[in-house]
């Protein structure tokens, strides 16, 4: 079966290619190689290549700088899975498209389920909605949230630079959701895509943390793995406290009962995955 994937590059494209099934003809690229934001080259490279199924794995997610350039944003996030959703059809291929937590406005109490109704707060989530209704109904699409890897920029890795550079940190503490260990989610994705699953679907790490209680985690177990020589101070800080051009959903845990059902297991908890994801980088750096 010869499976494209776009976003080749990012934790998501890089795990995707790592726990392909063997009998997967990948073609993998990013956007020096495929600009999915351009209709023909979308069109003739899909042609080309007439894969049996296409992971979309690219994403614009800077999501304060969408604030002043949601065109940009929407190119990738929307007009691109427009683009795909597209050429998949004419190739009688499956699309799977990712999306995120984002599109909810966070004022839930209780994890959202995938018909929940969308709200997002900002223009990053606003374009990944409009991705979703692009990849049309035949797609399988699956939510997910703070994707992290052993490599990559995310925020373990950046929480492990502060608590090795400076004296203490400062985490935001009422920002509510749920880590993604990024392999675990594209094993996932595979098994979905094996299924000929459809619809909407939620995947994330198992429990939920604030930010501050991600942080502290992060720090104990590198801590635990002698990634870190020493302990600095956490302080836990409201959203009030830390302004950004973007607001950032308050609750955006996803309910994931769907996704268990499918996959016949929940997904590890995401403390487990964080003590996987540094022994991953304590043996290869």
């Amino acid at each position: 079966m010869k499976v494209l994937i776009t976003g080749s590059k990012g934790q998501l494209g890089t795990a995707l290619q790592r726990c392909a099934p063997v009998d997967a003809e990948i073609v993998a690229v990013d956007m020096d190689v495929l600009d999915i934001a351009d209709s023909a080259a979308v069109d003739a490279f899909v042609g080309e290549h007439r894969p049996a199924l296409i992971l979309n794995a690219a994403a614009y997610t800077a999501v304060d700088k969408a604030e002043a350039d949601e065109d940009a944003a929407r190119a990738v996030n929307a007009d691109a899975v427009a683009h795909l959703a597209r050429a998949a059809r004419d190739a009688g291929a499956r699309l799977v498209h990712v999306s995120t937590d984002f599109v909810f406005d966070g004022t839930s109490g209780i994890p959202y389920p995938p018909d929940a109704a969308p709200s997002p707060l900002g223009a990053y989530g606003r374009t990944k909605l409009l991705g979703e209704v692009a990849a049309g109904a035949e797609a399988l699409i699956v939510r997910t949230a703070w994707v992290y890897a052993p490599t990559g920029g995310n925020f373990v890795r950046t929480m492990l630079r502060l608590m090795a550079e400076r004296p203490e940190v400062r985490v935001v503490a009422d920002q509510i959701g749920t880590p993604t260990y990024a392999p675990d989610l594209a094993r996932a994705l595979w098994t979905l895509a094996d299924q000929s699953a459809s619809g909407l679907y939620h995947y994330t790490d198992s429990g939920a943390a604030s930010w501050y209680d991600f942080a502290v985690a992060i720090q104990e177990e590198a801590l635990a793995a002698g990634l870190l020589d020493r302990a600095v101070p956490v302080i836990p800080i409201a959203t009030a406290d830390f302004p950004t051009p973007a607001k950032r959903p308050h609750f955006s845990v996803l309910d994931k009962t769907k996704t268990v059902a499918a996959l016949g297991a929940p997904a590890p908890h995401w403390r487990s995955n964080l003590r996987l994801m540094l022994s991953e980088i304590k043996t290869n750096g």
